[in-house]
C-alpha cells in the first residue's frame, strides 16, 4: 500500500536468490548441537585410505559440479586443506588431487539469501559514470540458514529520465580477507566504564596510547600491567576485558577485480557471529570536503546486540569497530551526513520505542540522547524508529521513520528537523507514506515495510525498502511534495 499521492512505485522486485552462495570452512561435528568433539580426525583418515583413482574421480566430479559457482575454487580448497593438514603425519605425502579433496571435504556452500533479502540502504556511488545518470550502491541484508545475516551490495542508477535501473549482480559472491584492525582509545574507556572497569588498571594501559592503536601496541601496554600486577587489584579482569574489546575490531578487504555486488561482509568476530543486521550507510562529507562512507549495523551474537561501525571510501576495504555509549545501545543508530555546529549527530532509538537525537565529538561514542518523537498515532503506537540517515533539504533535515501499529504492522512515515537545531521537530506526516497493503503484506515476517535509508538527487528521493523481511522494492517521490504534505508544528 502506497498512501502518499506523489510516491511512484518502480515495480522493481528484488527477490532472494538461492543460487548466490559463498564457500565456507566446514568442520564435521562442529555443526552439531550439544557436547562432542569435531569429527575431523576420522574424516581425514578415510580420505587418506582412498585409492588414488577414486580421489581423482571424486575431484573431477567436484570440479564439474562446483567450478561454475565460485571463483578460484582450487585456491579455496587449498586454503581449507592447510587449516587441517596439521592433523596429518608430516611424513605422509599428499598428491595434488588428494590435498584438494581434503579441502573440499572441509568446505560447504552457504546460501547468503537462502531465507530472505531485505532492509536496504542506498547511497551515491563513489564513482559516477558521467553519462547523465546517477550511480548508487545499495546495501542489503541477506538472511540464510540459521537466520544468520550478512551484508551484501547491489548497484544501480537513476537515469536522466528519472527511472531506476538495478544492475545484474556479479556471478561470484565472496567474503573478504579479514585481518587486524585499529582500536580507538575513547571507545575502550567508554566500554570499560559500562563494565565498571575504567579505573587505575585501564588508565595504566590506555592513557599512554595514541587515540588509535593496534594490537601490538595494546599487548605491550598489557605486558607492562602484568609486570606490575603484584601492586594492583584484579588486573586479570581488566586484561580480559581489553582483549575482548580488541577482538571486536578488524579490517576486511576484497580483490580489486571483484564487483561491488559480489562482496559479502560476513560475520567475523564473536560479537557478530550470529549476524550483521540492518546496515545504515551514509555518505559523510567532512569539513575538509573529503568523503567517507559510514555504515552502522547491529552485531548479534545469538543473545546480545551491539552497534558496530563500518568505514570505507571505496566499498572494497572496510574498517570495522564497536560503538559505545547509552545512545548507541540497541538497534537503529543512523548518522547525519555531516557535522552540525562542529559535532557529529545521530538518530538513536536506545529506549527501543521512540526517536531521539544524539551529539558527539567522536563518531564512535554516543553517551546521551534527547527525545525527538514518541508514539502518538495508531499506526505507530507500538514503537517508532528511523529509516536511515537524515537527508538534507533547504527546508530542514528530512528523516524517514518507521512506525509499528496493531498486528505488528510496520509503515513508513517522515519527520522534518531544523537544519541548525536538529533537536527541533518542524513537521511530521500524519499518515504513513508506505504501508504493507495486499501486495506487500506476506513474507518471512508478514506486515512489514522497512528501509535503512535512501538518498536525494535534486528534488527526487530514491527510497529502497524491504517487504515482509523477504524482498526489496524501490520507490521515488518528490521531496518538495512530501514536505508540503506534512503537518508543521505551531
Amino acid at each position: 500500500m502506497i498512501a502518499f499521492d506523489d510516491v511512484a512505485s518502480t515495480r522493481i522486485d528484488l527477490q532472494p536468490d538461492h543460487s548466490r552462495v559463498i564457500a565456507r570452512l566446514f568442520v564435521p561435528g562442529r555443526e552439531d548441537v550439544g557436547p562432542g568433539d569435531s569429527r575431523a580426525a576420522p574424516v581425514i583418515d578415510r580420505i587418506l585410505q582412498l585409492p588414488e583413482s577414486e580421489v581423482e574421480a571424486a575431484m573431477v566430479d567436484v570440479e564439474r559440479r562446483f567450478a561454475g559457482r565460485h571463483a578460484d575454487l582450487d585456491q579455496l580448497f587449498s586454503d581449507h586443506a592447510a587449516m587441517v593438514i596439521s592433523r596429518i603425519d608430516e611424513n605422509v605425502t599428499l598428491s595434488s588431487a588428494r590435498q584438494l579433496l581434503l579441502g573440499a571435504a572441509f568446505t560447504h556452500e552457504y546460501s547468503i539469501e537462502g531465507a530472505a533479502l531485505c532492509n536496504p540502504s542506498a547511497v551515491l556511488h563513489p564513482v559516477q559514470r558521467g553519462d547523465g545518470s546517477v550511480a548508487f550502491v545499495v546495501s542489503v541484508r541477506g538472511i540464510g540458514e540459521g537466520h544468520r545475516s550478512s551484508i551484501g551490495f547491489r548497484t544501480g542508477s537513476l537515469t536522466a529520465e528519472g527511472d531506476i535501473v538495478i544492475d545484474p549482480p556479479g556471478p561470484f559472491p565472496r567474503t573478504g580477507t579479514a585481518g587486524p584492525g585499529l582500536h580507538h582509545r575513547s571507545v575502550f574507556h567508554l566500554k570499560l566504564a559500562e563494565m565498571d572497569d575504567d579505573r587505575e588498571n585501564a588508565a595504566h594501559v590506555l592513557d599512554p596510547l595514541s587515540a588509535r592503536f593496534d594490537d601490538d601496541e595494546l599487548e605491550r601496554r598489557i605486558s607492562s600491567l602484568v609486570a606490575d600486577e603484584a601492586t594492583r587489584r584484579q588486573p586479570s579482569t581488566t586484561i580480559a576485558n581489553l582483549r575482548d574489546l580488541a577482538a571486536a575490531s578488524y579490517r576486511t578487504s576484497f580483490a580489486p577485480a571483484s564487483d561491488v555486488s559480489e562482496r559479502v561482509l560476513w560475520p567475523h568476530v564473536a560479537a557478530e557471529r550470529h549476524g550483521m543486521e540492518d546496515a545504515r550507510f551514509v555518505r559523510f562529507v567532512h569539513d575538509s570536503g573529503g568523503v567517507t562512507y559510514y555504515g552502522t549495523y547491529t552485531a548479534f551474537d545469538g543473545t546480545n546486540i551491539a552497534q558496530h561501525l563500518l568505514e570505507t571510501t571505496d566499498f572494497r576495504t572496510f574498517d570495522v569497530s564497536p560503538m559505545a555509549g547509552q545512545a548507541a545501545a540497541g538497534k537503529g543508530l543512523a548518522l547525519f551526513p555531516r557535522k552540525i555546529q562542529g559535532r557529529y549527530a545521530a538518530l538513536s532509538r536506545s529506549d527501543r520505542e521512540s526517536n531521539a537525537i544524539a551529539f558527539s565529538s567522536d563518531v564512535r561514542c554516543w553517551e546521551e540522547s534527547t527525545s525527538l518523537q514518541v508514539p502518538t498515532r495508531a499506526w505507530e503506537i507500538l514503537q517508532l524508529g528511523n529509516c536511515g540517515s537524515p537527508i538534507e533539504t533547504e527546508a530542514g533535515w528530512l528523516v524517514l521513520t518507521h512506525g509499528v501499529g496493531a498486528m505488528r504492522t510496520y509503515s513508513i512515515g517522515a519527520i522534518l528537523l531544523h537544519l541548525d537545531e536538529p533537536e527541533r521537530v518542524l513537521a511530521t506526516t500524519e499518515l504513513p507514506l508506505i504501508g504493507p497493503g495486499t501486495e506487500h503484506r506476506d513474507g518471512y515476517v508478514p506486515n512489514v515495510v522497512y528501509s535503512c535509508g535512501g538518498f536525494a538527487h535534486h528534488d527526487t528521493l530514491v527510497l529502497p525498502y524491504g517487504i515482509g523481511d523477504q524482498a526489496i522494492s524501490f520507490t521515488t517521490l518528490s521531496i518538495t511534495g512530501l514536505i508540503q504534505s506534512m503537518r508543521f508544528e505551531p
